[in-house]
């Protein structure tokens, strides 16, 4: 179990793109596991940072690497987030 709780979230994604929409839309983007869903990146996203998460984004980029965008919700900010993970 510990294993597999590694396997969701692996770091935050630090791209121009990724550090505007922390910014503009409160959302912030993670490398996850290949094998990682929705809910699993939600509830673990939501356990590790005290947030409330409004809803998450998957896709698979041209690097092979799974992206999570995370929406945070209104009540939190994910400038908190990613000061915390030292992305800004």
């Amino acid at each position: 179990m510990a294993e597999k709780h590694k396997d969701i979230i692996l770091y935050p994604l630090i791209t121009e793109k990724a550090v505007d929409s922390i910014e503009r839309d409160n959302k912030i983007v993670f490398i996850v596991g290949k094998k990682a869903t929705k809910p699993e990146i939600k509830n673990q996203i939501e356990k590790e940072f005290n947030v409330k998460v409004e809803s998450v984004n998957v896709l698979n980029d041209m690097k092979g690497r799974k992206r999570a965008i995370v929406k945070i919700s209104k009540e939190f900010k994910a400038n908190d987030i990613a000061m915390k993970l030292g992305v800004i």
